[in-house]
C-alpha cells in the first residue's frame, strides 16, 4: 500500500480580471531573476560594472526563449505539423517545451552581442553565469510541475508525483503515479551550481584558478551527466534514435565536447606547470 505521494497542483493559471497568469511563465521569470542577481554579485566580485548584466541579458534572456522554442519545436516537429495538428501551437510558449540546448545556443549569441556592446570577453561572462544559470534551470523546472508535464515512468517510491488522468500516458492511465523528474533535474542543477561554486573557491585558495571558460565548460559536462540519466526515466514524447531519445545524443555528444576540452586544458596546464618547474630548477 502506498503510505505518500507528491500532489500535482490543482491549477496552473490564475486570471487577474482577464488576464490569465501561468505559473509555468512565472517559474521561468524567477529562474532568470535568480541567475541575474547571483551574476551581478559574481561579476561585481571581479571588478566588473553589475550593470553590465543587466544590458546583456536583455539580449541573451530574448533569444535563449526563442532558441529554446525553436529547438524543441525543430526536434519533435510532429507535435505541430502534419494532419490533425495546429502548427499555430508552435507559439504556445506557456504549454511548456524549451530546449535547453537550444536557449543556450541562441541566448549565447544575444550575450555575444550585449557583450560586444561593453566590450566584455564573452567566455568570461560564461563563466560569471554558469553558476546562476544552474540554478534557473533549478527554478525553471518547477513550471513542468504546474504544467504536469515532463514525468517520470510509473512508480510506487513515497516520492511518487500524481498526474491527473487527462495528463496520463494510454497505457499507464490506470497507475497515476510517476516519477517527479522535474524535481530529480530541480536537485540535480542546484548540485552543479554548488560544484561549481565549490570548485571555483578551492581552485583559487589553491593559487591555481581555472582558466578562462573552464568553469563554463565544467557547467556544460556535469549538467549532461544528470540530463542524461534523468532522461532515461521520462516518458513523454520523444523521438528515438538507435534505442535512445533525441535528447540522450544531445546530452552525450555535448558531454564527450565538453569533456575533451576540459580534459586538453588540464592536460596543457601541467605540462605548461612542469615545464616552469624544470626552469626554476636549472
Amino acid at each position: 500500500m502506498l503510505l505518500a505521494y507528491l500532489p500535482s497542483p490543482s491549477r496552473g493559471v490564475w486570471h487577474v480580471g482577464p488576464f490569465p497568469v501561468r505559473a509555468y511563465a512565472l517559474c521561468i521569470i524567477a529562474g532568470i531573476v535568480v541567475a541575474i542577481w547571483l551574476t551581478r554579485k559574481r561579476w561585481a566580485a571581479r571588478g566588473h560594472d553589475p550593470d553590465d548584466i543587466i544590458d546583456i541579458a536583455i539580449w541573451a534572456v530574448p533569444f535563449g526563449i526563442v532558441g529554446g522554442r525553436l529547438y524543441h519545436v525543430l526536434t519533435d516537429p510532429e507535435l505541430y505539423f502534419g494532419a490533425g495538428r495546429d502548427p499555430m501551437k508552435a507559439f504556445y510558449i506557456w504549454d511548456g517545451g524549451l530546449g535547453i540546448w537550444g536557449a543556450v545556443v541562441l541566448g549565447a549569441v544575444g550575450a555575444w552581442i550585449g557583450c560586444r556592446r561593453r566590450k566584455i570577453a564573452l567566455l568570461e561572462l560564461g563563466d560569471a553565469l554558469a553558476p546562476g544559470l544552474a540554478l534557473a534551470q533549478a527554478v525553471g523546472r518547477w513550471g513542468n510541475y504546474f504544467n504536469q508535464e515532463l514525468f517520470g515512468r510509473p512508480t510506487t517510491l513515497p516520492w511518487a508525483l500524481e498526474i491527473d488522468p487527462a495528463r496520463r500516458p494510454d497505457d499507464t492511465a490506470d497507475i497515476g503515479l510517476y516519477h517527479p523528474t522535474f524535481l530529480y533535474e530541480s536537485i540535480w542543477d542546484i548540485g552543479v551550481a554548488i560544484l561549481l561554486l565549490w570548485v571555483e573557491r578551492r581552485t583559487r585558495r589553491r593559487g591555481r584558478p581555472l582558466g578562462v571558460g573552464l568553469l563554463f565548460t565544467l557547467y556544460v559536462a556535469s549538467y549532461t551527466v544528470g540530463r542524461g540519466l534523468i532522461e532515461a526515466l521520462r516518458v513523454d514524447h520523444a523521438n528515438h534514435f538507435f534505442g535512445l531519445r533525441l535528447n540522450d545524443w544531445t546530452s552525450i555528444l555535448v558531454f564527450a565536447v565538453a569533456t575533451t576540452i576540459l580534459v586538453v586544458a588540464t592536460w596543457r596546464r601541467r605540462r605548461a606547470e612542469a615545464q616552469e618547474d624544470t626552469s626554476s630548477s636549472v
